[in-house]
């Protein structure tokens, strides 16, 4: 029987390592021996905030945002500032994220918690279609903005999200977050799907 070429604990790791999304088997090695090399104290950091983190996150009762498990409900929602008749609809948490920094968003959130993929076994009762409906109700929405993302799966969401209020007659505005050409990206190089998004969505100058 062959001996083993790294100590068990370091193969462990990497093994783990390799269960990230993105982190091949080569990155889950470097990222491994990174640790074994760092300051002891530092990879007792990163172990605590790993442990810690089920117990110290919990997700908002009524966006599903993410939030530390001390608040009863989003910052984001409870803030008196934020306009909840006005709700931007998104797949994944780390979307709020990405919505946040732009600074130009004054609503409030509602994560679905994925987008509708038939062939992941994802349908829309995975979804948090129900309670999403609820708010509208709930808080008088006036506007809903659909920002999913610009992937065949969010595509096929935000369809089915037009549709199944489109049939329950909720009196409610739907909007899309608009699809343009990136700076810097010349026409030749924009793909078709980008293309078509960019001419839909064109402004008067």
């Amino acid at each position: 029987m062959a001996a083993p070429l790294l100590p068990k604990a370091l193969e462990t790791l990497i093994e783990e390592l390799g269960r990230l999304p993105g982190v091949g088997a080569r990155t889950a090695e470097r990222y491994a021996y990174y640790l074994l090399k760092a300051d002891e104290r530092g990879a007792g950091k990163l172990s605590d905030a790993i442990s810690g983190l089920h117990g110290q996150v919990k997700q908002c009762p009524v966006t599903f945002a993410l939030i530390d498990a001390s608040e009863d409900v989003s910052p984001l929602y409870s803030d008196a500032n934020r306009d909840k008749s006005l709700i931007a609809v998104v797949e994944e948490p780390l979307d709020i994220v990405a919505l946040e920094r732009t600074g130009h968003f004054k609503g409030t959130y509602h994560v679905l918690g994925g987008a509708i993929s038939p062939i992941d076994g994802v349908g829309p009762e995975q979804l948090h279609i129900p309670e999403l409906m609820k708010r509208i109700e709930a808080d008088n929405v006036s506007e809903l903005i659909i920002a999913t993302n610009a992937s065949v799966e969010g595509e096929s969401t935000a369809l089915f999200l037009q549709r199944h209020i489109q049939d329950a007659r909720v009196d409610v505005t739907l909007t899309r977050l608009a699809r343009g050409i990136p700076v810097g990206v010349d026409l030749e190089y924009a793909d078709q799907i980008t293309l078509q998004h960019a001419l839909e969505g064109r402004r008067t100058l």
